[in-house]
């Protein structure tokens, strides 16, 4: 199959046309016979339609000729959609319907009158350069429309060459955008992407035998042959990587047409609004800050990722690709900040997806996970799944990302999600194959050994609990101890099950429905028996800090005192004990745009002591103290500022454990990591008069898993209903903070 022999087709068409019009005895003016369409773009397939219109001017009637003309193009066998218009009647249509205006743009003269051709589109064509910007958010909402009923010829397990997303409907409207005169595409590389499938839409026909566009899985086979593959899957990996290009050029299309949208009297010149450290938004689009080169920082193609994914906005396809050319190698292992980025892009949820198509197409996901090529755009053998594996992994972590309030360990869940069908593709069963692949990626990542082990393990066993709960008998110590035997602590199937339910739910609607999911979680909820419950968070021995004999016991005097680390800065922060005191000094360090990772509290022989491991290393330990000082005496408000983040897309968690610790309530909060968390949750309990013996903070990618050790302030654990009240402060506060304006100032970091 080749663009010659489409234009055999054509020709041979043509003339049968031609020849009918003849016949006919159509008057030589005043008439044409106009292909529109796939025939109007000379892209016939075996068994395509014949679109054809016969327009009249408006001064003439129309005669038997116009009945006539059609019979000898029926006995010909052709298939034929045919109409009879008048010139006014077409352009009146065209204005009213979409669809068929974009029929018509490809308008072609084949018998008759040409100047009454060239008159038809001339007038269309005016018309569509006229309207084309009020029109273009109708255009959308066709597109959009495809996608929704048909999904992307990419991935979806049954791709229709036309219509779906990618498809060869895709590429008719580019042309008819770039015909707008609003937006220019990339036109090399539609062009060859469009040709490539119109050979694959007419070796369909042929395997077919009739006219059709939907590749059933059975018909992969004839195809490869017929299109000279190896196999069936080497033809659906082209294909579906035609269809992957043609979507990354239509999205970078409509972008562009966006920005055209603007009204004429905006500002043309790129504005670039500062959002991290060498990034920054471009009429949307997350790209390279100016006067940044990219040559000095390994880590900003995947800074950049996870911003724009975190934020929902596109990454531009240029940025990505300068990025991949110019940023130098992750070194092996990578750093932890790298890792964290990873997972932050991963549990970014619906944002990841258009993110990951942009690192995709410009061989960046090549460049951070060599593995992936094994399975990209691979189709699944078994036709539950709706999508390619590849995609099926995207849309695993999206649904893993809103599973994280769950686990203590987000970052595991969904890097295990994003490797738990690395192995596919090979001969060795994929979670055997992928057990290793996983645990050495996980270690290049930089995991330590522990946990490169348990993701490991994750993508063993993630086929586990469905496959038990399908086959075996629940009530069966046996089938309880085999899970156990394999999971050997809660922490590890507390992932295990958000993991599977995960896997299920990216898989297709029927993959998880409530009967299946009643009886994974009642195996579940028999394993997590068996193993004892959840382990309590122990509480870490304090360092010994000398009290500054000059600091005495009061709570309005504060030392600070800061160390430089290989990862930024240690805070030290000592004064005399007070309810509030940590509140205040996590609202000084976020006042002060410190990236906290992690902080450690006690309180000792009437003072109040702290310890934060922060990312930054300009902090002043002067400014800090007299920062903390005027919070104290009430001179400095910090609520105004530290309580007004962006909605978070989860609801936080807040745990309070009765009898876990020691003469003290053990309070554990998972909530999104954002500026002035710890602030929150700090000066939410001060208000209700509760005191904090110890608090321990950490930020997992994108969730901060804190851990307060909590009493009354004569000391002793709090009753359950004072337990309770600090659950519903805490919450209330995290709640109010989460829906506040988006317009706060921006301070990063957690804590």
């Amino acid at each position: 199959m080749s663009a010659a022999e489409r234009a055999q087709r054509t020709t041979r068409a043509d003339a049968l046309c031609a020849e009918a019009f003849t016949r006919a005895g159509c008057p030589e003016t005043g008439v044409a016979m106009v292909a529109v369409g796939g025939f109007g773009r000379g892209e016939l397939a075996p068994y395509s339609d014949l679109d054809v219109v016969l327009v009249l001017d408006d001064s003439l009637e129309p005669g038997p000729w116009a009945a006539d003309i059609w019979y000898p193009l029926w006995d010909a066998a052709a298939h034929l959609d045919h109409s009879v218009r008048t010139l006014s009647e077409v352009v009146d249509t065209a204005s009213r319907d979409l669809r068929v205006m974009l029929g018509l743009l490809d308008a072609r003269h084949l018998a008759g009158d040409p100047n009454l051709t060239l008159r038809l589109r001339t007038t269309l064509l005016t018309q569509w350069r006229r309207d084309a910007r009020a029109r273009l958010g109708e255009l959308q909402e066709l597109v959009s429309g495809r996608a929704d009923r048909l999904g992307e010829l990419a991935h979806s397990a049954v791709p229709d060459l036309k219509e779906s997303v990618g498809g060869l409907r895709d590429a008719t409207v580019l042309k008819a955008l770039v015909s707008s005169w609003l937006v220019d595409i990339p036109h090399v590389e539609l062009e060859r992407s469009r040709s490539a499938l119109l050979d694959v839409r007419d070796a369909l026909h042929d395997v077919a035998g009739r006219g059709t566009d939907r590749v059933a899985p059975e018909l992969w086979p004839d195809l490869a042959t017929r299109l000279g593959f190896a196999d069936a899957t080497a033809a659906q990996r082209h294909t579906r990587a035609l269809g992957r290009r043609i979507t990354h050029v239509s999205r970078l299309t409509w972008s562009r047409a966006e920005a055209a949208l603007r009204p004429p009297n905006a500002v043309r010149r790129p504005h670039l609004e500062p959002i991290a450290p060498g990034l920054a938004l471009s009429y949307g689009d997350v790209v390279v800050d100016a006067g940044v080169a990219p040559s000095r920082d390994p880590l900003l193609l995947l800074r950049a990722a996870a911003e724009a994914a975190e934020r929902g906005r596109p990454l531009a396809p240029a940025t990505a690709a300068r990025l991949v050319r110019e940023c130098p190698p992750l070194p092996d292992p990578w750093p932890s900040t790298a890792r964290d980025l990873m997972v932050r892009l991963l549990a970014a949820g619906h944002g990841l997806q258009p993110v990951w198509e942009t690192l995709d197409e410009t061989g960046a996901v090549a460049a951070i996970v060599a593995e992936w090529e094994q399975i990209r755009l691979l189709p699944h053998a078994s036709v539950v799944h709706r999508f390619t594996v590849d995609r099926h992994v995207i849309e695993t972590c999206i649904e893993a990302s809103g599973l994280i309030r769950r686990v203590a360990r987000p970052d595991l869940l969904v890097v295990a999600a994003f490797l738990h069908d690395i192995g596919k593709g090979g001969a060795v069963s994929h979670s055997i194959a992928g057990e290793g692949k996983a645990h050495a990626i996980a270690l290049r990542m930089g995991f330590p050994e522990h946990d490169a082990a348990t993701i490991a393990t994750l993508v063993r066993w993630h086929l586990l609990l469905p496959q038990i709960a399908t086959t075996r008998d629940p009530d069966d110590p046996a089938t309880t101890a085999e899970i156990t035997g394999r999971i050997g602590d809660r922490e590890t199937l507390d992932l295990l099950m958000a993991l599977t339910e995960a896997d299920a739910k990216a898989t297709g609607d029927k993959a998880w429905t409530s009967w299946r999911a009643g009886l994974i979680g009642s195996l579940y909820q028999r394993a997590a028996a068996a193993l004892d419950g959840p382990e309590e968070p122990p509480e870490p021995a304090s360092p010994r800090l000398p009290v500054p004999a000059d600091l005495g016991g009061e709570p309005s005097r504060v030392w600070v005192g800061i160390e430089s680390t290989d990862h930024g800065s240690r805070v030290s922060i000592i004064s005399g004990d007070r309810v509030g005191l940590l509140a205040d000094a996590a609202a000084a360090l976020a006042l002060a745009r410190a990236s906290v990772h992690a902080a450690h509290a006690w309180t000792e022989r009437g003072f109040g002591f702290s310890q934060w491991e922060v990312s930054d290393s300009h902090l002043d330990a002067v400014v800090l103290r007299q920062r903390l000082e005027a919070l104290a005496s009430g001179r400095l408000d910090a609520a105004p500022r530290l309580s007004r983040p962006a909605a978070a897309a989860l609801a936080p968690v807040v745990t309070a454990r009765a009898g876990a610790a020691t003469n003290a309530t053990v309070l554990e909060v998972r909530a999104a990591d954002r500026p002035g968390l710890l602030y929150t949750v700090c000066a939410a309990l001060a208000r209700i008069g509760v005191s904090v013996r110890s608090a321990h903070v950490a930020t997992v990618g994108p969730q901060a898993d804190d851990v307060f050790y909590i009493h009354e302030p004569g000391g002793g654990a709090l009753s359950t209903s004072r337990a309770r009240a600090a659950e519903v402060g805490v919450l209330d506060a995290l709640a109010r903070a989460q829906t506040s304006s988006e317009t706060a100032p921006s301070l990063p970091g957690g804590g």
